[in-house]
């Protein structure tokens, strides 16, 4: 505790003053619309997964074979756990840049 202490008082605080910008490289928008693309391409990539796995685990349930049945639950959880961090992607960083910054 002393430690803390000691460094808090003897190494003061310096800001550098650095913040975000919009305007600091060029291009900034086109990035943007990869980006958007990318979360677009995701959200397909986790409905398609959905579906295939919903038919795995019927299909399976069906025929009795429980290992592929729980396969298809499985594949239904990672893509609506996927589908939930793709749609919230730019929450969840925001969220954390927000924390960050009030370090």
């Amino acid at each position: 505790m002393r430690l803390v202490a000691w460094i808090t008082t003897a190494l003061p605080m310096v800001d550098p003053g650095i913040t975000p910008n919009q305007n600091g490289l060029p291009g900034l928008e086109v990035v943007r619309s990869i980006v958007g693309a990318l979360l677009t391409w995701g959200l397909v990539a986790c409905v398609a997964g959905l579906v295939v796995s919903v038919m795995v685990w019927a299909l399976a349930h069906q025929q009795g074979n429980y290992s592929y049945a729980s396969s298809g639950k499985t594949g239904v959880l990672v893509a609506a756990g996927g589908a939930l961090l793709i749609g919230g992607a730019n929450a969840i960083v925001a969220f954390f840049s927000g924390l960050g910054s009030g370090i």
